[in-house]
């Protein structure tokens, strides 16, 4: 079944991100306290600039700006992973949390990548 999107939340790679942005806080939560205003704070942000970008993007009315946007949203993404692999090298994240949002992230970049082409497919049409 085909539903319109209408707004940022009918969005997939909203959607995904937003799990993702779920993730990481609990995942976060449970860091050292001396962390707070290192990883923990620098994770946050990360993630949820992702789904912010793609809220904002949704809503810009040129091509160009949206995809600006969604770029943004990846860029945030990938710092995400970075983190991610730190986190999981210091030990503050085992194996199997780190699995499952490193894959989360794989879904989510998959998902803005298909955004970006679609609206360059719209532009260039």
């Amino acid at each position: 079944m085909n539903s319109k999107i209408v707004s940022f939340t009918d969005l997939n790679a909203w959607k995904e991100g937003h799990k993702l942005v779920l993730s990481v806080y609990k995942v976060t939560s449970s860091f050292p306290a001396n962390e707070k205003f290192g990883l923990v704070s620098q994770m946050n942000r990360a993630v949820i600039s992702i789904t912010s970008n793609i809220a904002e993007g949704f809503t810009r009315i040129g091509v160009k700006d949206k995809i600006n946007f969604y770029y943004m949203a990846k860029a945030s993404l990938t710092e995400l992973q970075n983190q991610l692999i730190v986190c999981k090298d210091l030990l503050y994240v085992n194996s199997e949390n780190f699995s499952q949002n490193w894959n989360q992230t794989i879904i989510v970049h998959k998902l803005i990548t298909g955004i970006i082409k679609g609206a360059d497919y719209l532009h260039c049409s």
